[in-house]
């Protein structure tokens, strides 16, 4: 059975490894050096990256007290909020952009009452990484709360503490490792994200819409140096952002 699972295993690392070695060696030193200095290209990576940590940090501020309550509490209708927000997983994410368009455009009634137009903006794309990510950090976290025996609160509430004492100073520390991974899944979600932000602003472009625009315009050739910079800088970034993960949960224990 072990070695079965083995194969199977490897099997499965190849399927990944195998794509995206075939693009880094198709790349030449001179065309990523080139890219390299491609002030374009760099700002988009830059905007990618900034756009979806804010998406992130918004979530963390109101997804996690979410997630307590989903994971604490039952309530009319509760399951049919855990759908809602299971949605944007499964839903086309051209179909999101629609439907944030339709919130959120010149013509919407936000615009109207407002006169914002939020199209074409940081804020814009970050609202659609936002809308398409959040459940990842969401059900991470819910399921981290799920996890904790509740007897450290009740404890707690035995001493004294208040229910926000208890939240902060016994909850939140308990479940740092859900939040961290959930975090991260989040960021990497939405830095992938194309379909949703390309609707809602595709200048200015964000690294996944330039590398499209790239291969529509000059071809693979053009678009492939680009690919191959993001990956490696979100590389590099998950595996430092999975190494103090693992070194939280170590810290945890």
């Amino acid at each position: 059975m072990k070695k079965i699972f083995v194969i199977l295993l490897i099997i499965l690392v190849i399927m990944i490894a195998a794509p995206l070695a075939g693009m880094f060696l198709k790349v030449s030193f001179s065309d990523f050096a080139a890219v390299l200095k491609d002030d374009e290209v760099i700002n988009s990576i830059v905007l990618t990256l900034r756009a979806s940590l804010w998406s992130t940090l918004a979530a963390l501020a109101v997804g996690v007290p979410a997630s307590f309550v989903l994971a604490r509490y039952d309530f009319y209708g509760k399951k049919i909020i855990e759908g809602l927000i299971d949605i944007p997983v499964i839903v086309p994410h051209t179909a999101a952009g629609i439907a944030l368009l339709t919130v959120l455009g010149r013509k919407s009634l936000f615009g109207q009452i407002t006169g914002i137009s939020l199209m074409g903006t940081e804020a814009a794309i970050s609202i659609g990484m936002f809308f398409v990510s959040v459940p990842f950090l969401i059900n991470h976290v819910k399921t981290g709360f799920r996890l904790i025996d509740e007897r450290y609160e009740k404890v707690a509430g035995t001493l004294g503490a208040s229910n926000t004492q208890t939240f902060m100073l016994i909850s939140l520390p308990l479940v740092k490792k859900s939040i961290l991974s959930g975090s991260v899944m989040m960021w990497a979600r939405g830095i992938s994200e194309f379909g949703a932000v390309a609707i809602l602003a595709y200048h200015p472009m964000v690294a996944s819409v330039l590398i499209y625009d790239r291969y529509e315009s000059f071809g693979l050739d053009s678009a492939r140096p680009v690919a191959v910079l993001l990956i490696t800088v979100c590389l590099i970034i998950f595996v430092t952002l999975r190494v103090i993960e693992h070194k939280s949960g170590k810290s945890g224990r």
